[in-house]
């Protein structure tokens, strides 16, 4: 209990006063989107680690079933439960900063019955509907797919009731309740899905569909750590409940709209964020399945799970990581950027805005870099059961997506910010008809194989970020101030990118050791990075 007051009452910045998110929580919006960011990095991380061995252990085409199940889960949790956490933060944040407490009250009972209706509705979807998805939209291409998908589908529903907690604490501009309960979803996440992962193959050896049951044996530990998070966010609400009733005492508000009114308004909010996710959520899924059927169409089987796998691991997990990033800043930067505009404080908006994307870009760009220069060393040091050469051409091809993804999540949220909720669905939706196009074409009549999906997924953030950057031009005459975004940035990791290269060029060529070659051109590339970005910070010439 006393861990939980700290957290809540001293760490959070969650205080029994009149104004509980306080102005200096607006500005430090910054420093708890790094909170989370950098919370979002270790849970990456421990992913990426835990990752290693569930590869060895349930084999590449296991894992190649495995990430085939999460694209099924990841587009059915988009559709029943991703705008939950932004539309609570969002709608909580523009209550806090009224005083309406006993209004953010309803938003969060309305939000759990939402949460229960799509989250069970596309959890027995999922649980029901597992053979279908097997052997009629994948074509059989992936025996066993649906015994991975059946022990995923309770956790859709766990994850919609934890957004919503999330949300009504991210709306009051602290994130560290959700930094805290993501690390501790991923750590049992990862015990979980080694030690299950292993037993079920053990379990099921003779099975012809082994694979799958090791996928599945992985996928629990995904339900594990889900619920552990909603155990920990349940009591750190039970520990601020009195907190909260103090503040709706002190509330002498009217609250004139009623449950129905509510549950409407936070539907309406959802859906467009909803809709402007699932396009991009369900592009990796259109692309695995034309994939799967245009290859067996063109009587390529092999490799179908074994290049989907690497696909997933090599490149996904990877790119993955400092993706996190901006999704961990956007969270944060939308309660911020919502007070301002409820207060039609426009300077700030455009400042938040700005900070934002120079904060995400800080790490982006060295990212790309850094992924093109040495990304096949690093699969063949994590993932070596792996074809490194693929996996490493893969990144040279679409690591920019970190760069592009980054800028769409941004821009898409602070469009969101601004009540344009609409405008991101809308930008996402022609994106992704002009990524079908492209990746059906590239596969029908090219021999680019597996690398046409990360042509695609490192193209589709593209258009998003010019069509979101010319409207918010358009409705708050925000200009991106591209030098002081991108110069520092973008001059720092191409430095670091030449020494990073050589000195782990050279160092394998002295050694023959990829390990000692990597730690090498890890502590290059820190210190050719750090270095001239802090000159050139010091020098003002990009400010």
């Amino acid at each position: 209990y006393e861990i939980g007051v700290r957290l809540v009452g001293s760490e959070m910045c969650i205080r029994d006063r009149e104004m509980n998110m306080s102005e200096s929580n607006k500005r430090n919006f910054i420093v708890h989107g790094s909170i989370l960011a950098i919370a979002g990095i270790l849970v990456r991380i421990i992913g990426m680690l835990y990752r290693i061995p569930v590869v060895n252990i349930i084999g590449s085409e296991g894992n190649g079933i495995y990430g085939a199940a999460f694209n099924i889960y990841n587009i059915m949790l988009v559709l029943s439960s991703y705008g939950l956490p932004m539309a609570v933060s969002k709608l909580v944040s523009a209550r806090f900063t009224k005083k309406r407490y006993k209004s953010a009250a309803k938003v969060l009972r309305c939000s759990l019955m939402v949460a229960v209706c799509t989250g069970g509705i596309a959890a027995l979807l999922v649980f029901f509907g597992a053979s279908f998805i097997e052997n009629v939209i994948y074509g059989g291409g992936l025996p066993g797919l649906a015994v991975p998908l059946r022990i995923l589908a309770p956790t859709i529903f766990l994850v919609a009731i934890l957004g919503v907690i999330r949300g009504f604490f991210q709306g009051q501009s602290t994130m560290i309740p959700t930094a805290v309960s993501q690390i501790l979803e991923q750590i049992v996440n990862a015990i979980v899905s080694i030690a299950a992962g292993y037993g079920m193959m053990k379990a099921f050896a003779s099975s012809p569909d082994v694979a799958a049951y090791g996928a599945a044996g992985s996928t629990l530990g995904t339900a594990m750590g889900a619920l552990t998070a909603v155990l920990f966010m349940g009591f750190l609400y039970a520990v601020y409940t009195p907190t909260f009733n103090r503040l709706k005492r002190k509330d002498r508000h009217t609250e004139n709209q009623s449950t129905g009114q509510i549950c409407k308004i936070i539907i309406y909010t959802m859906i467009p964020i909803i809709l402007g996710q699932t396009f991009y959520q369900i592009s990796a899924l259109i692309d695995d399945v034309m994939f799967s059927n245009i290859m067996v169409g063109r009587d390529i089987t092999k490799s179908i799970s074994m290049d989907l796998g690497n696909f997933s691991s090599s490149y996904s997990l990877l790119i993955g990581i400092p993706q996190g990033v901006a999704s961990a800043m956007s969270a944060s930067m939308l309660p911020s950027v919502v007070a301002s505009f409820t207060d039609r404080d426009y300077d700030s908006i455009y400042d938040k805005i700005t900070k934002t994307l120079k904060t995400n870009m800080f790490i982006a760009v060295p990212s790309f870099v850094g992924l093109f220069v040495i990304g096949q060393p690093i699969i063949k040091l994590l993932f070596s059961r792996y074809n490194s050469a693929q996996g490493g051409m893969m990144l040279k091809i679409g690591a920019i997506a970190v760069v592009f993804y980054t800028l769409s999540t941004v821009t898409s949220t602070a469009l969101q910010g601004i009540d344009r909720v609409n405008v991101p669905m809308i930008h996402s939706s022609i994106s992704l008809a002009v990524h079908i196009v492209l990746v059906f074409v590239l596969l029908k009549f090219s021999a680019l194989g597996i690398y046409v999906v990360v042509i695609g997924n490192a193209t589709f953030p593209i258009l998003i970020f010019i069509l979101n950057l010319r409207t918010l031009y358009q409705e708050i005459d925000y200009t991106m101030p591209y030098i002081s975004v991108f110069a520092k940035p973008g001059i720092s990791a191409l430095i670091m990118g030449v020494f990073t290269w050589l000195s782990y060029k050279g160092m394998y060529t002295l050694t023959s050791s990829n390990v000692l070659a990597l730690v090498i051109a890890f502590m290059v590339a820190l210190i050719t990075y750090f270095g001239p970005y802090y000159a050139l910070t010091k020098m003002r010439v990009f400010e």
